[in-house]
């Protein structure tokens, strides 16, 4: 556990100023670690740890409306949570998380088309966001395009290799594929 904490420890310095989201700094060192982690409990840390950047945002309506959005999705009210990351879409293009979270909603509803219009986006913006990709996978399968579901979970794995469902979901589908586990 100690080691788990100097790596973190010393990708969060204390005090440290950087700009917050997809273009911080401290991902680079984050992926690294996320790629080459020891076990799946140091991946779920260094994962946690890009997923809190990834979070974070220096404007304060952005910031507002992706809590009031998450906390709307937390509550199962999807048609709120879209009307948030909607709303940060438009003031904040840039923000490669408003258009995942808006990505996922529309996921949960059924918007299977323009869920994958926004991982597009947020994949442009932030092209190892590994969530996005699982999530790419996920619409995929519900679209049965097994095969475009299989290249986006080996996809997220590139990124993340201890991705637990992303490792599951490809296994499934190399086996309907007759492909063999990598």
């Amino acid at each position: 556990m100690a080691a788990i904490a100097l790596a973190i420890g010393l990708v969060f310095p204390a005090g440290a100023n950087a700009r917050a989201d997809q273009g911080d700094a401290r991902l680079l060192g984050l992926f690294d670690q996320l790629k080459s982690a020891p076990d799946p409990d140091m991946a779920r840390l260094v994962e946690s740890a890009i997923w809190n950047i990834w979070g974070q945002v220096d404007d304060r309506a952005t910031g507002i409306l992706l809590r009031e959005g998450t906390s709307a999705m937390g509550r199962g009210d999807l048609r709120a949570a879209l009307g948030k990351f909607d709303q940060i879409v438009a003031i904040a293009p840039g923000f490669a998380e408003g258009w995942n979270k808006r990505a996922t909603v529309h996921y949960l509803i059924g918007n299977f088309e323009e869920s994958l219009l926004d991982i597009d986006k947020t994949l442009a913006l932030e092209p190892r966001h590994f969530g996005a990709l699982s999530g790419r996978g996920l619409v995929y399968m519900q679209l049965d395009e097994e095969e475009l579901a299989l290249d986006s979970f080996e996809a997220a794995l590139e990124v993340y290799p201890l991705a637990l469902g992303a490792r599951q979901n490809a296994k499934i589908l190399r086996g309907r594929l007759g492909r063999r586990d990598i």
